[in-house]
Order: C-alpha cells, then structure tokens, then sequence
C-alpha cells in the first residue's frame, strides 16, 4: 500500500480528550468548580477593561497595555475552558481534528502574546522609573498602539508555523489526549511521524519566542533595580518597587508553569504534572490577573468603588 493510501486510511480524525479525570463519567462537582472559576476570570477580566475605559485618569500608557492584558487573559481563558466545561458533563469527550489545530492556534497565539505584553509592560516600567520626565513623550499613543499591534502579528505568525507544522504530521495510532484541551506535548507524543526536527524547532524557535520576552524583562528589572537602588528616598524606592511588584507576580506566575510544560526532555514528562501544570497556566493565570493589579493597585481600587457606588 502506497503511503499516501495509507494515511488517508489511518488518519486520525477525532481526538478523546481524557479532561481532568480518567473517569468518564461525568463529573458534575469539578464542573460546578470550574465553571465558577472562568465565569470570575471572564467578570473580572470584564471589570478591569471596562475600569480602565471609564476613568479617564487610567488612560495612560501603564493602564492601556494592562488593558491589553485583561483582554488577552480572557480570550487566553476562553480558548479552553468552554471545551473543559463540556467535556465535564459529557460521556464521551471529544474533538475533531481541525477543532484541535483550531483550539491549538488560538491557544498559541493568545499565550505567545501574554508573553510580549507582559515583556511591553516591563519596558513601560523601565521607561517610567528611568526617564520619568520624558515618559509620556516616549511612550505616546503611536508608541503603545504599535508594540502591540506589531506583538499581534508576529504571535499569529509564530501559531500559524506551528499549525501548519503539526497539521501535516500523521496521526494513525492511539487517539487519546491526555489533557483538557489540545496541547503540543501530548499531541507530538500520538503522531506516527518522525517529530525529532520539530522537537529541534520547539526547541530553538519556540524557546526564542518564548525567551525573548523573559530575558528582556529580566534584563529591564536588572537596570530598574539598579536605578531604584541609587535613589536616595526611601519613599521614592518603595514606590518604584510597588508599581512593579503586581507585574513581577504575574510574570513569575506565567513563565513558570510554561517553562515547566513546554521545555522539559520528553522522558521527565509526567502525564499527571503536565494535566496539574497546565490548569495552572490555562486557567488559574487569567483568573489571578485581575486580582492581582486590583488588589495591589490604588488607583484601579478607587475607580472600581467609584462605579460601584454609581
């Protein structure tokens, strides 16, 4: 039989996700739980955007590229967590192939751009703490729109690789998806391709992209904590230090549990670690966003109670 027959004929067409349970029953308690979660992450996400448009004092650089984030956060969220609810109440949990590439592509995409944004907000940071009397010259309105449009492109461009990449590998054997949503690790561990070279490209195209944002951030946060530490006012320190803190937490959080699912040797990949690791970074991330600027941040409080007492 000729190759191409071959695959036509053993294909996998549909994938079964085995969620965040072996069981296949349907589990009504973890449903109710993470229903609850992404319903707050969606408000939360919601309530920040709509906080930040609606007080014209948050319209500075700083709170629009935080807008962006809430706004990446909730389609970040909402890429898999609809899928997960489903499959929490259904016998069979399945998805075709193109919803697979689909989900995957978004997924990428709205992950790589978490990435660039928080990278964008470092350098605002930088901006704002290095040169603050030059800082709205600097980070104008053409300045912000175009960090971020550019960010927007280049991450659809970088997903786009990938799917095309993983799209046309063959997929002919076991079918199970040893996750809640379509991720590249458990689907290169299905294909009945040779994947050794895109390991290579994961490896060193993935982890630039990846790694480029975290290298600058850590490398602006050097040259802030630098300048902050030759400050001579106490209060002027604690300031600096407590503007970048929420950004600080967020960037730990993220790059941490991405780190550890996507740049690990095959061989040291636990099924379980992965399934923990990947509801962090997928779900309980956009959930602790908002959260985490609103909670540490003066200004966002007092225009929340605002609208609430309206």
């Amino acid at each position: 039989m000729e190759a191409s027959s071959w695959r036509n004929e053993s294909s996998v067409s549909v994938f079964l996700i085995v969620g965040l349970s072996e069981t296949a029953d349907p589990q009504i308690p973890l449903f109710l739980v993470f229903l609850a979660v992404y319903l707050i992450t969606v408000v939360g996400n919601i309530v920040i955007l709509s906080v930040i448009s609606s007080d014209q004092r948050l319209h500075t650089p700083m709170y629009f590229f935080l807008g962006n984030l809430s706004f990446v956060d909730l389609c970040f969220s909402s890429v898999t967590a609809p899928l997960m609810l489903a499959n929490l109440l259904r016998d069979r949990k399945t998805i075709t192939f193109k919803g697979c590439m689909s989900q995957m592509f978004f997924l990428f995409c709205t992950a790589t751009m978490e990435c660039f944004v928080l990278a964008v907000m470092a350098y605002d940071r930088l901006v704002a703490i290095s040169n603050p009397l030059r800082y709205l010259q600097v980070m104008n309105k053409k300045t912000c729109v175009g960090l971020i449009m550019s960010s927007w492109k280049f991450t659809s461009l970088h997903s786009l690789l990938h799917i095309c990449i993983v799209s046309s590998m063959i997929f002919c054997g076991p079918n199970i998806i040893h996750e809640h949503f379509c991720d590249l690790p458990p689907l290169l561990a299905l294909s009945c391709s040779d994947t050794s070279k895109y390991d290579l490209l994961v490896f060193t195209e993935g982890s630039l992209v990846t790694m480029s944002p975290f290298v600058f951030i850590v490398a602006s946060y050097c040259r802030i904590l630098k300048i902050v530490l030759m400050m001579r006012s106490s209060c002027r320190r604690y300031q600096a230090f407590s503007t970048c803190s929420s950004h600080l937490t967020s960037v730990a959080l993220f790059f941490g549990t991405v780190f550890f699912t996507y740049f690990r040797p095959s061989s040291s990949n636990s099924v379980e670690d992965d399934r923990s690791v990947s509801v962090v970074y997928s779900i309980l991330t956009p959930l602790l966003n908002p959260f985490i600027y609103s909670l540490r941040n003066k200004q966002v409080k007092e225009s929340l109670k605002k609208i609430l007492l309206m």
